[in-house]
C-alpha cells in the first residue's frame, strides 16, 4: 500500500473515531480502545486533533450562523456493525462540511514537521516559529508538526524543557507515549525513562491528559507529576528544589541525600562509560553536591578521596566498591 493510500487510511479512521465519539453509547471500552489507536502511532494522534479541531470548528461556525448543530441519529447495533468506515467517514464529512472555508484553511497547509535528536551526554536548544523554546538533554529524541492552528510535540525518549509561548486558540500539546500534556502557558519540563514518565510545572498551568484527552491532573508550579503505568502520583516541591533537579540545564547535576546508586544511574545517562556500584552497601551511601554532568572523573575521586572507596576500570565500566 502506498504512503498516500496509508494517509488516507488514518484520516479516514480518526473521523470515524471521532464521529463514533459524540454517541450516546460511547463507553468506557471505547474509550480504552480510542486511546491505544492514538498511541499506536504519532500520526494516529495528528490525524485525530486535525479531525478533532475541524469538527469543533464546525460547531463554531454553524452556532455563529444561527444554526443549529447538526445532529446524527444514533446508528442501531445491527446497522453500525455493517456501516463500512469509509461509509461513516462520509458521514463525518458532510458535517464537517458546514465549516467550509474555515475548515479548508486548517486542512489544506502543509505541516512544518521536524525531529531532533541528541547523543548520550548531549544537548541542543529549539527555538520554534512561534518564539517557544524547548531545551533537549541527552539521549533525547523528540519531534514538532506545527499547521494552522495546530502545535504538536512528540518526546519519543528523553527529556526537555518547554518554555512555552502561549496562544489560547492553539494550545502546544506535547505527545508522550499514551498521555499528553496540554500547554496553558508554561514552563515544563517532561522526562520519560524506562517506563516512567515525570513532569515538573515550573511556571504556569498545564493539564496533563489521556492520549483521546480525557483530563487526568491539572499542574500548578511546584507539582511534580510521576506516572509509572497505572498509577499516577502528584506531589509539591518548593522553587529551589526544583531548580536544583533541573540544574542539567545549566551543564550540572546537583544531589541532596541522594544514595549514591541514584547518582550513578544518573550520571550513566550522561556518559558512554558507565559507573557499576558494587556493594549494596556502597548503593546505600548518600551525596550531598553538584557535579558536571559528563564528568565520571568527579564522582569517581569524589568516591575515592571523600568516601575512601575502591575505583576500578574494566573495559568500558568503572567499578565502585569497599
Amino acid at each position: 500500500m502506498s504512503e498516500t493510500a496509508n494517509a488516507h487510511d488514518v484520516k479516514a479512521l480518526a473521523a470515524d473515531w471521532r464521529d463514533r465519539k459524540d454517541r450516546e453509547d460511547w463507553s468506557a471500552e471505547d474509550q480504552a480502545a480510542l486511546d491505544a489507536w492514538l498511541a499506536q502511532s504519532s500520526a494516529h494522534m495528528v490525524a485525530y486533533l486535525r479531525v478533532d479541531a475541524a469538527w469543533t470548528r464546525a460547531d463554531r461556525l454553524s452556532a455563529l450562523r444561527g444554526n443549529p448543530t447538526p445532529q446524527r441519529p444514533a446508528p442501531t447495533s445491527s446497522s453500525r456493525r455493517t456501516l463500512p468506515i469509509l461509509f461513516r467517514m462520509a458521514a463525518a464529512a458532510i458535517t464537517l462540511g458546514v465549516a467550509g472555508y474555515a475548515a479548508n484553511q486548517y486542512l489544506a497547509p502543509k505541516p512544518t514537521a521536524h525531529t531532533y535528536a541528541t547523543a548520550i551526554g548531549g544537548s541542543e536548544t529549539i527555538r520554534l516559529s512561534d518564539g517557544s523554546r524547548i531545551e533537549l538533554n541527552t539521549d533525547t529524541v523528540l519531534r514538532t508538526e506545527f499547521r494552522g492552528n495546530h502545535r504538536f510535540v512528540a518526546l519519543e525518549k528523553g527529556e526537555a524543557y518547554f518554555d512555552i509561548v502561549h496562544d489560547a486558540q492553539r494550545p502546544l500539546i506535547v505527545q508522550v507515549g499514551r498521555q499528553r500534556i496540554v500547554d496553558l502557558g508554561t514552563q515544563f519540563s517532561v522526562h520519560r525513562d524506562e517506563g516512567r514518565l515525570e513532569v515538573k510545572l515550573v511556571e504556569g498551568r498545564a493539564q496533563f491528559e489521556s492520549a483521546s484527552g480525557k483530563k487526568l491532573a491539572v499542574l500548578t508550579p511546584g507539582d511534580v507529576l510521576v506516572k509509572r503505568g497505572p498509577a499516577l502520583i502528584v506531589t509539591r516541591k518548593s522553587e529551589r528544589v526544583l531548580s536544583d533537579e533541573l540544574s542539567w540545564r545549566r551543564g550540572m547535576l546537583t544531589f541532596l541525600h541522594t544514595p549514591l546508586s541514584e547518582v550513578a544511574h544518573e550520571l550513566n545517562r550522561y556518559n558512554r562509560q558507565k559507573i557499576v556500584i558494587a556493594d549494596a552497601s556502597v548503593a546505600r551511601l548518600t551525596m550531598n553536591g553538584a557535579i558536571p554532568a559528563t564528568s565520571v572523573s568527579a564522582f569517581t575521586n569524589t568516591a575515592r578521596d571523600v568516601f575512601g572507596l575502591k575505583v576500578e576500570t574494566r573495559g568500558n565500566d568503572i567499578v565502585i566498591s569497599h
